[in-house]
């Protein structure tokens, strides 16, 4: 039996008369009568009482038609949700995100991805240092990385999207909030509250690098895994913090943000698997380019 048996008696049912329902078909009335003798003689029961005027279903035939119609409508669904999943229209995307870009990036990505793929499941799972997503994306639990490189993975492909300079966090009242920018060796002999140890993420390494590099070794008193534990440790008095611009998005009281003189920045970067090629994969890429 093939689904075109389906079809013909189908239309058959529904005409009630052979010729009509040849024509609809667009076939010879022939052939499409030996068809349904087929179907009939391989189900062994008679489907249809035929007339010299018309065709009739009988009761066996009724409940086939029913089963029949079922089963037309559902390889009909299969094929478009087939079509809409290769064409990036359909399905889940699991997305993980640095702090940094879970205050700026992510709503307006997400909101967007909801407006052009209404079809795609979009997951979140915010405040994830770079490492943990690398981890992630390797073993599938996430589809997407938006994080901070280098990112020492051969099976992933990172892509960056934009470099967002660094800032100074401090708390209000503090004596450097009243300057109008700060060079990093401004900030030798304070309290650095910074994100966790050193291969747990990359803004701990580059903090740390760059501090160095201006001449002194910073004074960490506090690390943190999220960075809005990290701003709401600098309000409330525990230390300054070096962060990427878009941390002030976060506008938590009793904090003040100064900018840094020079080119200091940290790239965001878009990390994915090699060989992950999920049509809503690219699609997101797609809107996630447009939006930096």
């Amino acid at each position: 039996m093939e689904l075109r048996h389906l079809r013909y008696f189908v239309a058959v049912a529904e005409e009630r008369h052979f010729g009509r329902a040849a024509a609809r078909l667009h076939i010879a009335q022939p052939p499409l009568s030996q068809q349904i003798r087929q179907l009939e003689s391989e189900l062994g029961l008679q489907l249809l009482r035929r007339t010299t005027r018309r065709v009739d279903l009988t009761p066996a035939g009724e409940a086939y038609l029913l089963r029949a119609r079922q089963i037309i409508a559902a390889v009909s669904s299969a094929a478009g949700e087939a079509q809409r999943v290769a064409a990036g229209l359909q399905g889940r995307l699991v997305i993980g995100c640095v702090g940094s870009a879970t205050y700026s990036l992510l709503p307006q990505l997400v909101r967007t991805l909801r407006e052009e793929l209404p079809d795609v499941e979009v997951a979140v799972q915010g405040e994830m240092l770079a490492p943990d997503q690398a981890r992630a994306l390797v073993e599938g639990r996430i589809d997407l990385g938006l994080l901070r490189p280098p990112v020492d993975e051969e099976s992933l492909q990172v892509r960056v999207l934009r470099s967002d300079r660094l800032i100074v966090a401090v708390p209000d009242g503090h004596r450097l909030a009243e300057r109008s920018r700060l060079r990093l060796k401004d900030l030798a002999g304070e309290d650095f509250v910074i994100h966790a140890g050193s291969g747990r993420s990359v803004m701990h390494d580059t903090v740390v690098a760059r501090c160095r590099g201006a001449g002194f070794e910073p004074r960490i008193r506090h690390e943190v895994a999220e960075t809005s534990t990290l701003v709401t440790f600098v309000a409330a008095g525990l230390g300054i913090a070096v962060v990427p611009a878009p941390v002030a998005e976060l506008m938590v009281p009793g904090v003040a943000y100064l900018p840094l003189t020079g080119q200091a920045a940290v790239d965001l970067a878009a990390a994915t698997r090699v060989d992950d090629e999920a049509p809503q994969l690219r699609r997101a890429l797609t809107v996630v380019s447009g939006l930096v």
